[in-house]
């Protein structure tokens, strides 16, 4: 990863409500977490080389623990990066998907906007969206989840 990206990722973990962010590529691992007077960073190598990094480092921001238990035919879509969430693919067109509407894999349900890259992100599920569980133009976290999808 550049310098750049990384200043990047920091002022938009400095800017949103998150308070810490991981991203692991290859062997290298980024953390950035938000400290009493700045954010910073640190970068490691993984344990040990050829080693793919542990399922750990992969894991959700969210406490299983406390994540609410959804009936089994619910499905959450989430973020796969930080970034700003949009509905649509532009401000004065219609969302990619409504409540009630079906879906299928694959099929694109919201926009992620990380380092001004305009990301599409599609439906893990085939089903219908039952709920839109984040406000257009908010800053989403990694492993966030933006829809409920009923799945049959």
């Amino acid at each position: 990863m550049r310098k750049e990206e990384i200043q990047e990722l920091i002022r938009l973990v400095e800017e949103s409500k998150i308070s810490e962010l991981e991203i692991c590529e290859g062997k290298r691992k980024i953390r950035i977490a938000k400290g009493s007077t700045a954010a910073s960073a640190r970068m490691a190598a993984s344990e040990s080389p050829g080693e793919s990094p542990s399922e750990e480092a992969y894991a959700l921001p969210v406490n299983r623990e406390e994540a609410p238990k959804l009936a089994s035919n619910l499905k959450q879509i989430v973020s796969p990066m930080v970034g700003t969430f949009y509905r649509a693919p532009a401000p004065d067109a219609d969302p990619f998907v409504e409540v009630g509407q079906a879906v299928q894999t694959g099929q694109t349900v919201c926009i992620v906007e990380a380092m001004k890259v305009m990301n599409e992100i599609g439906s893990d599920y085939s089903g219908v969206i039952r709920k839109v569980l984040i406000d257009n133009s908010e800053p989403v976290e990694f492993g966030q989840a933006l829809f409920l999808v009923e799945t049959k």
